[in-house]
């Protein structure tokens, strides 16, 4: 389970980066938490669907682009 945490986090993190979206900014477009952002972009989190979908309109990808 761990590695797909991982895959997931370095996906988010490369779409915000792309964007050039601080966490800080990107947390806030997405309403959630700095360090939360942090969290699964480290692959620390287990996130539910509905914060899926949620990041990847914050990041103007489809929820498929993240998975």
């Amino acid at each position: 389970m761990a590695d797909i945490l991982k895959v997931f986090g370095k996906k988010v993190l490369y779409y915000r980066r792309k964007k050039k979206l601080s966490q800080e900014t990107f947390a806030k477009i997405a309403r959630m938490h700095r360090t939360y952002i942090s969290q699964i972009e480290g692959g620390k989190r287990n996130i539910a669907l509905k914060n899926v979908v949620k990041l990847a309109k914050a990041l103007g990808v489809s929820p498929k682009d993240l998975l």
